[in-house]
């Protein structure tokens, strides 16, 4: 009896912490699935699969033939279910997108619910810290290593009024942006003269600025710019 309530309370604690841990860096970060989310993931995934591991004592009435809990596909279960929530956390701002590392840190803390849900504390261990790791120490080696940004830029032309390629390279350069895979095309029944590049740049500012000359330029019918990823 001892056993079947201080392993549950054990197990389900140190997920709730571990998910916690990893949740107070995403909160101090500002993120929106934070110290809550996270101590919540931990601790259902810890508890579904607990189930799996007590399951002959919870079902120790049950006929023999009874289909028994898998415990590997419980595990795929929650993170197919873990995988939906990590999507919602996911946005697009502009030039940027938010909440891929949140989301990357909730399906990390789903498995570590799992491996401590089981009993498997040395791999959760081993999990927590390398997630700690990766969501702190990481963060300030990535913001050293120079990062280039890409975006797909399409700009339209009134034929009479459309600039040639070496004009409208000289136009987009000056910002810091280079330029590369130009495509052509006539649209709207001749009408419409339209010019569509990969731009990239090491600051996405300089999408920001180029944007506030285009919407000036002359002759230029209209233009987007929308990001990628190379």
């Amino acid at each position: 009896m001892a056993h079947e309530l201080l392993t549950p309370l054990l197990r389900l604690s140190l997920a709730a912490l571990a998910g916690a841990l990893v949740g107070l860096e995403r909160t101090y970060n500002g993120r929106p699935a934070g110290f809550r989310t996270h101590t919540l993931v931990a601790t259902a995934s810890s508890l579904l699969m607990l189930f799996t591991v007590f399951q002959f004592e919870l079902l120790k009435d049950a006929p023999a033939d009874v289909l028994r809990a898998d415990p590997t596909r419980m595990a795929q279960g929650i993170m197919t279910g873990i995988g939906f929530l990590g999507a919602g956390v996911i946005v697009r701002e502009g030039l940027n997108v938010r909440g891929l590392t949140t989301a990357a840190s909730i399906w990390m803390t789903a498995a570590i619910g799992i491996l401590i849900g089981v009993g498997f504390y040395a791999a959760a261990s081993v999990g927590e810290m390398l997630a700690l790791g990766a969501l702190s120490i990481l963060r300030r080696i990535e913001s050293l290593v120079p990062t280039l940004y890409f975006a797909r830029l399409t700009m339209r032309f009134l034929v009479q009024d459309r600039i040639s390629e070496m004009e409208l390279r000289r136009l987009i350069t000056p910002y810091g942006v280079a330029v590369s895979n130009v495509s052509y095309s006539l649209e709207e029944a001749g009408r419409v003269y339209e010019y569509g590049m990969t731009i990239r740049s090491r600051d996405t500012d300089n999408f920001m600025r180029l944007a506030d000359t285009l919407r000036s330029t002359k002759g230029l019918y209209e233009f987007k710019i929308t990001p990628t990823w190379e």
